[in-house]
């Protein structure tokens, strides 16, 4: 419950933000934002290669769903 209510204020925020940049304003610190995993909306671990964290990316690779990525064995 908290989490969601976390990812529906950083979506309002990052909305805001790309209505702002598209007017041509500046933000005001923009070093307090921060990327966030696109499928459960965890902020650490995030790759941003794959726009996940790290959870989220081990359990698509163990699944097979992203494509050229396999569990390492030997």
């Amino acid at each position: 419950m908290a989490r969601d209510a976390l990812i529906n204020s950083w979506k309002a925020r990052h909305v805001s933000h790309a209505e702002a940049k598209a007017a041509g304003k500046k933000e005001k610190f923009p070093t307090r934002r921060y990327n966030r995993c696109k499928l459960c909306g965890r902020k650490g671990g995030y790759m941003r290669f794959f726009g996940i964290c790290r959870i989220c990316f081990r359990e698509l690779a163990t699944n097979g769903d992203i494509p050229g990525i396999t569990k390492s064995s030997w």
